[in-house]
């Protein structure tokens, strides 16, 4: 498993201003959209492209293209909605799955209550998108869903990561081809499970809920 951690000043400014509990809704919600466009410049930097002839107005030459089957992005509900616009801006062409999984607040685990998903992803990359990688167990069986469907590859952005999640998602993939692109790996969790110092629960603020 490959672990990117984006150290642009645009990326650490954003994420500071994301982690102050007085932003309102509104500001979180654009700051995730422009964040998330950045960390895609990163998580997309594998990204298959072919070979495509094109005439500029002076001369015929060879560019690229995304390349097909393309690219299938997968954001988490809920908080995963509030990255998609970040990341299609930056691949329009994508087609967008969505994957419902909430983490049990007792027992910590993930459960699955929705999914919609082509049947069959071979050759597939795949695009998740999540902002909190805390205990590792929703985003681990994300994943899982994705290889058991035919994924060939899975890249996984997130905003935060804290260290004890990130562990437990490279023992649940194996030798399987993930990467994960982070904003900031934090930390710690707390006995609760949330990212320390962490931004709050991601959905909520997003959303508008109570923090």
């Amino acid at each position: 498993m490959r672990v990117h951690v984006a150290d642009h000043p645009l990326v650490t400014h954003k994420l500071s201003v994301l982690r102050d509990r007085t932003t309102p809704s509104p500001t979180f919600r654009a700051l995730t959209e422009e964040l998330v466009t950045l960390l895609a410049y990163e998580a997309t930097r594998n990204v298959r492209v072919t070979a495509t002839a094109i005439e500029t107005p002076v001369a015929n030459t060879v560019g690229v293209a995304i390349a097909k089957p393309r690219p299938l992005v997968v954001p988490i509900l809920r908080a995963g909605l509030g990255m998609l616009e970040g990341m299609v801006k930056l691949v329009p062409t994508a087609e967008v799955g969505f994957l419902g999984m909430a983490r049990n607040e007792d027992t910590l685990q993930p459960q699955t209550y929705a999914e919609r998903l082509p049947d069959d992803l071979s050759n597939r990359q795949c695009f998740v998108l999540d902002p909190m990688l805390a205990t590792g167990g929703t985003l681990a069986a994300a994943i899982e869903f994705l290889f058991d469907r035919g994924a060939v590859d899975v890249t996984c952005v997130c905003i935060l990561a804290a260290p004890e999640g990130l562990s437990a998602v490279e023992a649940a993939v194996g030798e399987r081809d993930v990467t994960i692109v982070l904003g900031a790996l934090d930390e710690r969790l707390n006995e609760q499970g949330y990212i320390v110092p962490g931004l709050g629960d991601a959905g909520d603020r997003l959303y508008g809920l109570a923090v």
